[in-house]
Formats: C-alpha cells, structure tokens, sequence
C-alpha cells in the first residue's frame, strides 16, 4: 500500500471526506494525524518506579 493509500484511508476513518482531505494543507493534515506526546515522569511517578524497582546491591 503507497503512502497516499495509507494517508487517504486514515482520513475515510477521521470521517474526511476525499474532496475535503485533497483540500487540506500538510499542515493541516499533521496537526489533525498528530498523535499526543507521553506525559513526562514526575517525581512522585520516579519514586513509585524507585519503589517498586530498587536496585539490587551487588556483592563486591
């Protein structure tokens, strides 16, 4: 499947329409496919990973 294939089933699945989608600007396109970025770790997020995955002490 061609990239064009891809992009224009995407956009059949967003309910785009074909004449709408050729209209869009690949900007327009971008900030409607863009995905959320991942939250950040805080602190309280680090320290519950800290807890639940101490590092092992090795023997010297």
């Amino acid at each position: 499947m061609t990239g064009w294939s891809q992009a224009l089933r995407l956009a059949v699945s967003l309910q785009i329409p074909p004449e709408a989608f050729w209209r869009l600007s690949l900007r327009e396109w971008r900030m409607l496919t863009a995905t959320a970025p991942a939250p950040g770790l805080t602190r309280p997020g680090l320290e519950a990973l800290m807890a639940r995955f101490p590092d092992e002490e090795t023997p010297p």
